[in-house]
């Protein structure tokens, strides 16, 4: 009987952790409420989208090229390729003080692979790192900087990039509104 009342108590404090959790993500009017990353100004720089030339920040700027990207500031990263990642492209991200948390770096494609050697280097100068394909990285470098990690990120842009269905469907509306707009303009 006391072992049937501890496991019912342990289910039902279980269900209230979900429940306040869940609660958190509702108005007072029992509604959902939504926040888009990108869209919170106080965040600091995050990754609108990328390309094979470069990136797109929620501030507006457009970026060619690899870049390095900080809460609040972003520079040109020298390198081409996955292998030209070494001690030196990386120097300024185990050089800054305070020590970053962790370095999310977006290798470019699928397939592409950075020397291991690199990774315990930089673990051995006290940072965590993420290597990731960068349309990846892109999304855990917003999250973690949303969070308020101190993140940094690398990135190079892919050479080869998926379209799926919902790209089709926002090219063809742009068309679309791009020809109603000519047509009315004449």
């Amino acid at each position: 009987m006391l072992r049937r009342v501890l496991v019912n108590s342990r289910h039902l404090t279980q269900r209230s952790r979900i429940s306040k959790q869940c609660s958190r993500s509702y108005d007072a009017d029992d509604r959902t409420t939504v926040k888009v990353l990108n869209q919170e100004t106080d965040a600091g720089l995050m990754i609108d989208c990328y390309s094979q030339v470069g990136f797109s920040l929620n501030n507006g700027m457009s970026l060619i090229g690899p870049i390095a990207i900080f809460p609040k500031t972003v520079l040109s990263w020298c390198v081409t390729n996955s292998h030209d990642i070494n001690e030196d492209s990386l120097s300024l991200f185990y050089l800054l003080e305070p020590k970053i948390d962790i370095l999310v770096i977006g290798i470019g494609d699928k397939g592409s692979h950075v020397d291991t050697r690199i990774i315990r280097f930089m673990r051995n100068k006290g940072i965590n790192i993420e290597l990731l394909p960068t349309e990846s990285a892109c999304t855990t470098f917003n999250f973690l900087n949303q969070e308020g990690r101190y993140v940094a990120g690398a990135f190079i842009p892919p050479a080869l990039l998926a379209v799926n269905e919902d790209d089709r469907v926002q090219t063809e509306r742009k068309r679309k509104e791009l020809y109603i707009t000519e047509e009315n303009w004449l």
